[in-house]
């Protein structure tokens, strides 16, 4: 029986003995020699020449990376058996066929031996056979530059595999003229390529889609660009989607339908309107021939609905809308298809501090406005909320009358006052100024704190304005009328402690919330470069009052002058002078009055060595209250 791998002896003789079956040599009783020599004598020269002929064929189609024909006898499993010629046969995979049906018995393919084991099977492959066959036939048939049909298989890194006969590279930059967006769409289609590269010796073929798609749109884009005008109606496909607009095809020239010219409505992506591959009809709104560019419309095909927008809402009247979009600064209300309004967050309420409009609105919620304005040009209409409601402010005038007394919490605190609320959405400010007739705040907050209550007095409304001035100190008289000038008459000496130093003065509280100043020049009879040379803070000082100046709330002070007045009443005797003001003086009580009311009590005859020029006391007053007075 003949065995399933050829002979190894080299000569002819061998090759038959090792292919006959040794028990029946044995069974003979014969040596190796008779039976070389039996089989000598049966077989002539040319009959040996021609075995060993066949023997070598044998023996070459069975190494393995040999393509042979075979017949497909059997499928056992995922095996199938091909018979290759003298009794050999081989195992291809069931895997390697693309299609169950193509298993067929009888039916002839072409296999590679891939190995042949030491027991004599044989693995063999249809796909590589079919591969190395296609790559024959595209070298034998096909140059770069050819254009060939192929089906893209898969996606890999970089591209596509498409079969043409064998599988060539697709790369993604040459998908397509634009950027396609996600290429494993393509798998599965029969596609049009030209051959870019054939690498022969690494058996790799590239090949280009764009290139072609080029090639054809060039000799029909100059046609298009001959006839194109605004205002024609033409179809286009819908190739490329991007977050401004829509690139549309229309047959050898793109053209941009920007977003804001797919719809009259609001959308925020132009895939709301169109996808990709989609046929439509746009109208032609510009045109730029020496740049190749064209802008399409779609809304345009329809009237825009903006052309007769006042007539269906008019100043003032009220409509009902949905919320579409919420920003910071306000909402937006669709009243109808492509008609939108914005309601201004200040619009939203008359009483309420709305921080976000979110607080108080939400998306897709339907609501009632009020028209306030209507601009057709720009597409833009104003809505209002709290017109809906009556304006407080309206009547505030009547019910807040200057003089009303109100009972307000404090909401705010800032460097020029304190804000105050006096009812639901009506505010009013208390001025700084306006905390105490006779203290000075460096900030309201020394007195008030955010959430308290006080009492406090109209001063003004101003409805156009919204805005209601307030008072605390009003609440009191105005000491400085009568009580300040009553109690504080000039030429009384007072006590007072010092509560600030400044460069050219020193500020003496008399009472709590009253201060007076005391001048530099009145500190001492000698010059002052510093009041600290003289004073420090806090310290108890009794001065005498120069002046009262109501109008400008002023209490003017000489410390000097006391000095003057203590040794005029330390002198024994006086002068008539001395004793006439004096007199005068008695008619006060000394606790009160001591120094007397105004003027000099020093005697003309008495000179002081501190006062570097010899001038009257009286002159020295007159020109220190015109020093003040300056001030």
């Amino acid at each position: 029986m003949w065995g399933e791998v050829g002979p190894t002896e080299e000569d002819s003789t061998g090759d038959l003995i090792s292919m006959v079956d040794r028990n029946i040599i044995n069974s003979l009783g014969l040596s190796e020699d008779q039976l070389d020599l039996e089989v000598n004598e049966l077989f002539s020269e040319t009959d040996s020449q021609l075995l060993d002929e066949s023997l070598d064929m044998k023996i070459a189609a069975l190494v393995p990376g040999t393509i042979l024909s075979g017949k497909i006898v059997a499928q056992l499993g995922n095996d199938v058996i091909v018979e290759l010629g003298l009794k050999s046969e081989g195992i291809v995979d069931s895997s390697e066929f693309d299609e169950p049906d193509e298993i067929v018995e009888g039916k002839e393919i072409e296999v590679l031996i891939e190995e042949v084991d030491a027991e004599g099977g044989i693995l063999l492959s249809k796909r590589k056979a079919d591969r190395i066959r296609g790559w024959e036939t595209i070298i034998n048939n096909n140059a770069e530059g050819d254009v060939v049909v192929g089906k893209v298989t898969r996606r890999i890194k970089g591209g596509l595999l498409v079969d043409i006969g064998v599988p060539v590279f697709l790369p993604a930059s040459q998908v397509d003229i634009r950027k396609p967006g996600d290429i494993s769409r393509f798998i599965g289609e029969d596609i049009e390529c030209k051959i870019l590269k054939i690498d022969t010796e690494n058996r790799n073929i590239v090949v280009s889609r764009r290139k072609l798609i080029e090639e054809e749109r060039h000799s029909s884009k100059e046609k298009i660009l001959e006839d194109i005008e605004v205002g024609q109606i033409r179809k286009g496909v819908v190739k490329n989607i991007a977050d401004f607009g829509v690139f549309v095809d229309l047959g050898g020239l793109d053209g941009l339908l920007h977003i804001s010219d797919l719809s009259w409505g609001r959308i925020t992506h132009p895939s709301e309107v169109v996808k990709f591959d989609q046929e439509i009809e746009c109208i032609v709104i510009g045109v730029d021939k020496a740049n190749e560019k064209i802008s399409l419309g779609l809304k345009q095909k329809s009237k825009s609905p903006w052309e007769t927008v006042l007539e269906r809402y008019p100043i003032g009247g009220h409509v009902k809308g949905t919320v579409v979009n919420i920003m910071n600064y306000g909402a937006f209300i669709r009243l109808e298809e492509g008609v939108e309004g914005l309601v201004h967050i200040s619009e939203m309420s008359w009483i309420k501090r709305i921080a976000h409009p979110a607080d108080i609105l939400n998306l897709n919620e339907e609501i009632d406005v009020v028209v306030l304005d209507v601009n057709p040009e720009k597409q833009e209409i104003s809505l209002g909320i709290k017109q809906l409601e009556t304006n407080p402010w309206s009547v505030a005038s009547q019910k807040y009358p200057p003089g009303t007394i109100v009972t307000t919490r404090v909401t705010g605190l800032t460097n020029y006052g304190a804000f105050v609320e006096i009812e639901p959405g009506i505010d009013g400010l208390i001025h700084i100024s306006d905390l105490s007739w006779t203290k000075k705040f460096n900030h309201p907050s020394e007195m008030l704190e955010k959430g308290n209550e006080v009492k406090c007095v109209v001063i003004e409304v101003d409805e156009d304005k919204r805005r209601v001035s307030l008072g605390v100190k009003q609440m009191t008289e105005d000491p400085w009328l009568h009580a300040i000038p009553d109690k504080y008459l000039p030429g009384q000496i007072v006590h007072g402690h010092v509560t600030k130093i400044t460069n050219f003065g020193v500020f003496i509280e008399l009472e709590p919330d009253l201060e007076g100043l005391l001048h530099i020049s009145e500190l001492a009879d000698h010059k002052i470069d510093k009041p600290q040379d003289v004073v420090n803070m806090g310290d108890e000082l009794e001065v005498k009052i120069l002046r009262v100046d109501t109008d400008s709330r002023k209490i003017g002070l000489s410390l000097r002058r006391v000095q003057w007045a203590a040794d005029a009443e330390n002198q024994a005797e006086g002068d008539a002078e001395i004793k006439d003001i004096e007199d005068d003086a008695s008619a006060t009580p000394a606790s009160q009055r001591r120094g007397g009311l105004d003027g000099s009590l020093m005697p003309d005859n008495i000179v002081l060595s501190q006062t570097p020029a010899e001038e009257k006391p009286e002159q020295k007053e007159e020109s220190q209250e015109k020093t003040e007075d300056t001030e």
